[in-house]
């Protein structure tokens, strides 16, 4: 079986969700965790993974969407929910530069500070901006596992992280031809610190690129990793799913 840890269910358009759902179990995909962009995509969140047994949420605030804050107390409440299991997506975006690099610093730090109170681990965006990110999950994190979604560095950074303790979260771009230094992570880091993800609706792997993508589609990224790595699709997908149970607790 396989697990989907990051997935924008809420923003799927061209196909109906009980039909994603269907797709993604005919697949072998078994739990779904759908990160909240920002506050306004909550309600739809929370309203999904109240309703899916299989479907679970994080609470986050996206760099790009920095400047439109949060309400901590709001956070804290929703967070006693038991399908709620981490905080994010969170963390720093210099490619968009949406909101100033100052005010993404601040929430990202802030929501780290929570989900240490929370006791949550925390799923980071981060896209051209390594350095800071690293710099303030070493500084003010203290407790909380991380993971590094949609990992876009080098084979150098990534050991970097895995020794810092993180997890990379590797979804369809490994299955794009020009995708050499992920695909040189996803054959060298130890398979322990490796989680699998699709990114839906975005990002979809071959021979889906450039269409919607949905949670059906992460097993493409968990057989090229088995591929690149001279393994079993099965032992891919067991450890994995082993790895997203013991991050997220589900």
């Amino acid at each position: 079986m396989l697990t989907d840890t990051h997935s924008h269910l809420d923003m799927i358009k061209e196909t109906g969700i009980e039909e994603v759902l269907r797709n993604a179990a005919e697949a072998g995909v078994e739990k779904i965790i759908i990160p909240s962009a920002g506050p306004e995509n909550i309600p739809k969140v929370m309203e999904l993974v109240n309703k899916y047994d299989n479907v679970f949420g994080l609470l986050g605030v996206h760099p790009s969407d920095a400047e439109k804050g949060y309400d901590e107390n709001e956070f804290i409440r929703l967070a006693q929910n038991p399908k709620i299991k981490g905080i994010g997506e969170i963390g720093l975006d210099y490619y968009y530069d949406k909101a100033s690099a100052q005010i993404q610093k601040d929430i990202f730090i802030s929501l780290l500070k929570l989900a240490n109170r929370l006791n949550l681990p925390v799923n980071v965006h981060d896209r051209e901006a390594h350095e800071d990110t690293f710099e303030i999950l070493q500084k003010y994190n203290k407790n909380s596992k991380v993971v590094l979604h949609c990992f876009s560095g080098n084979l150098n950074f990534a050991q970097k992280c895995v020794e810092a303790g993180y997890y990379l979260g590797i979804g369809g771009i490994v299955t794009f031809k020009n995708a050499k230094d992920l695909q040189e992570v996803a054959a060298k880091i130890p398979l322990e610190h490796i989680l699998l993800e699709t990114d839906a609706p975005f990002l979809a792997p071959v021979p889906y690129r450039g269409k919607e993508n949905q949670p059906a589609y992460v097993k493409l990224a968990a057989q090229e990793i088995a591929r690149l790595r001279g393994i079993t699709f099965e032992e891919a997908a067991r450890v994995t799913t082993s790895n997203a149970e013991f991050v997220f607790n589900i």
